[in-house]
């Protein structure tokens, strides 16, 4: 496998997001044009990523991609890449023998998030807290949604640098009087409680579960978006303390991490469930989590918050990367196969 400059990727480019459910996809033409857009793919429709791209991009296309910049929900460990959630396979070597492509990038998706952190403009981010501006420093994307992902963006010598990590399976511990009574109830992995666990989708379930049983009552609702529909609303109390707890352990996490990076240009929450709960993010509860780090408390209250409210942010990003791979300190070996 050869080393992939950045100046090597020939136009046009697929780029693609594949998630466990979803798989988006759109191609650039060059380095200017706004890029083609297709319909998204649910991956349960198509028994492999290739039936997708050959029946939802190239028969509906009059550009034939050369290149193909792909960010997967999984771990990058050779030339058969697992996706996370899904049955679908990453063969980039397949890819480029059957369907055409002179050269395959596949990246974490969570390295895509922080390159769309990095590109995106103020139009596509709602400021959480007093702060409205992003410095060009080194910043933090956290992103609740089915998981939790998280990915350090590291900005040196006028270059992006992306950190993709499994940060959303560090612990997470009870803080106030209330969680005391609540952690003993949550669901536990090998007998720790991880952040995903509580910060993600199915966290909120669990967080509702924990809270229904602290109060010595029976669960009446059974899926996330009902928890999260009837606790924004205030129709269901433990649904709304569950809301209100989820943004409380958000705002901890986010403060730890804005800490461990030094993220002086600010943390950016993505994910399918931010945008959902802006109000709530809104609100006290996430700042008060987020600067409450002694002794750095006036730290912390440099550090700007945004919500990330671009529908495609990781097409996005990656669509910045590949209109000028020079600007991303984005590492190819391993992960990219040419023809």
């Amino acid at each position: 496998m050869a080393e992939v400059q950045p100046h090597t990727f020939a136009f046009p480019i697929l780029i693609g997001d594949i998630g466990g459910t979803n798989a988006r996809f759109s191609i650039l033409v060059d380095a200017t044009s706004a890029p083609d857009q297709f319909p998204h793919v649910q991956t349960a429709d198509y028994e492999t990523i290739d039936d997708a791209i050959a029946d939802v991009v190239l028969k509906n296309s009059v550009h034939k991609p050369r290149s193909a910049i792909l960010a997967v929900a999984g771990p990058i460990d050779g030339d058969e890449i697992d996706l996370t959630n899904c049955d679908w396979i990453v063969r980039p070597k397949k890819m480029i023998g059957e369907l055409g492509f002179d050269t395959v990038l596949v990246l974490n998706d969570f390295e895509a998030q922080a390159l769309a952190v990095a590109s995106l403009t103020a139009a596509d981010r709602q400021p959480i807290g007093p702060i409205a501006e992003a410095t060009e420093a080194s910043r933090v994307v956290l992103g609740p949604g089915t998981g939790l992902g998280v990915a350090g963006l590291v900005h040196a010598r006028n270059t992006w640098f992306p950190v993709p990590g499994e940060g959303g399976h560090v612990d997470i511990g009870p803080r106030s009087k209330r969680d005391f009574e609540i952690f003993p109830h949550l669901r536990r992995i090998d007998g720790r409680v991880s952040a995903e666990e509580i910060i993600s989708g199915r966290g909120l379930l669990n967080i509702y579960n924990a809270v229904c049983a602290a109060d010595g009552i029976a669960p009446s609702l059974d899926a996330p978006p009902e928890v999260t529909e009837q606790g924004l609303s205030g129709e269901n109390p433990q649904a709304a303390e569950t809301i209100e707890l989820f943004v409380r352990y958000l705002g901890r996490l986010a403060g730890d991490l804005a800490l461990i990076f030094m993220a002086r240009g600010g943390v950016f929450l993505g994910g399918g469930i931010s945008p959902r709960i802006l109000d709530a993010l809104k609100k006290p509860e996430f700042r008060e989590e987020f600067e409450d780090k002694a002794p750095h408390n006036e730290l912390m209250k440099t550090i700007p918050t945004f919500v990330v409210t671009h529908p495609q942010a990781a097409l996005a990003g990656l669509a910045s990367f590949a209109r000028s791979p020079a600007t991303y300190g984005i590492a190819l070996e391993g992960r990219c196969w040419q023809r």
